[in-house]
């Protein structure tokens, strides 16, 4: 690319100091409403548009990219996960694709553990008996829950975010062990007294608690079944700071309703923002809006990763995240 001030478009409103920096460097469009484009306004801005800067929230699948602009050489998304990007289809088209991996990761393994912490000590629904003016006072045998402390925690991905739980969970004498096509390196497991467990089944049968860290892909879709939701012990707690569609989340709901579950502590969902209307009835799951990365600082790091991207693209350098397409675990 030779024009030194490209036409980035901005899909969602980002941190204000990101955007001021968008706009000194670039030709920048931004989307002061916040409302998410439609597919036929993001083709539609393409025409004039050679950095497109998605979230989440855009659908950019293969007829939403084969139709955009030629002129458009770069999508360089705002956050780590692309599974609302047809990979294949933007690099048959010739269109290169980034992240922003690592910045998140701290964020979301506090999240991580925020939820594996706060579901079984009934935390949110405490809050609101506390708020309801309806608490009688203490007794022995009050909302009692369990214990996290010493349990074992089965890491179904351990990679960047995987192994930062870990590393919390030891700090509560949690025995750590995790599920992943391969072992991680011999000194990873020795830091983490990590066990790898080449089939997931066993895995998932004897932990206490299940943190799901894997990415989104056609094969890791519903990778917790209903046949696998009741394989669990029936005091079992499962975590997902990933992504909504790696859990069925109807099935989830009913066996948390039957009590073949323990509880559940999630901050995604397969169809956001819609959520499974039973899970939402139940009180021993704690539901979070997508707030993995809602830190000031992890959100600021993002942008200045997609503006690290943005800028090397432009000097005609290829960008430090750029995607390469992943499969499994």
């Amino acid at each position: 690319m030779t024009d030194p001030k490209p036409a980035v478009l901005v899909t969602r409103k980002l941190p204000q100091a990101i955007e001021t920096r968008l706009k000194e460097l670039f030709e920048t469009r931004l989307n002061p409403t916040d409302e998410p484009m439609s597919a036929e306004a993001l083709i539609a801005a393409s025409a004039e548009t050679d950095v497109l800067v998605p979230t989440v929230t855009d659908r950019l699948t293969a007829p939403v990219i084969d139709a955009l602009s030629e002129r458009l050489r770069l999508i360089a998304n705002f956050g780590v996960g692309v599974d609302h990007i047809d990979l294949a289809a933007a690099a048959a088209r010739g269109v290169l694709v980034t992240n922003t991996p690592g910045v998140l990761t701290e964020d979301t393994a506090d999240l991580t553990m925020a939820l594996m912490l706060s579901a079984p000590r009934r935390m949110v629904e405490g809050d609101r008996l506390a708020r309801s003016g309806e608490w009688d006072g203490w007794t022995p045998t009050f909302m009692m829950g369990e214990r996290v402390s010493g349990k074992r925690l089965g890491i179904v991905g351990m990679g960047r975010i995987g192994s930062a739980v870990a590393r919390r969970a030891r700090g509560f004498s949690m025995s750590i062990h995790y599920h992943n096509r391969r072992r991680v390196h011999r000194d990873v497991e020795a830091e983490l007294e990590a066990t790898w467990w080449e089939d997931l089944d066993q895995m998932l049968a004897h932990m206490d608690f299940i943190s799901i860290n894997c990415p989104h892909t056609a094969e890791t879709r519903h990778l917790l079944s209903e046949a696998r939701l009741r394989s669990l012990q029936p005091h079992a707690f499962v975590v997902n700071t990933s992504r909504g569609e790696i859990i069925d989340e109807a099935a989830l709901a009913r066996c948390l309703a039957d009590g073949v579950l323990g509880g559940a502590g999630l901050d995604v969902y397969e169809r956001e923002p819609e959520i499974e209307e039973n899970l939402r009835r139940l009180d021993n799951v704690v539901l979070a809006p997508h707030l993995g990365s809602a830190t000031r600082e992890g959100r600021i790091a993002m942008g200045e990763r997609v503006l690290i991207n943005i800028k090397t693209f432009v000097d005609g350098h290829s960008p430090p995240d750029r995607v390469v397409p992943a499969h499994g675990l």
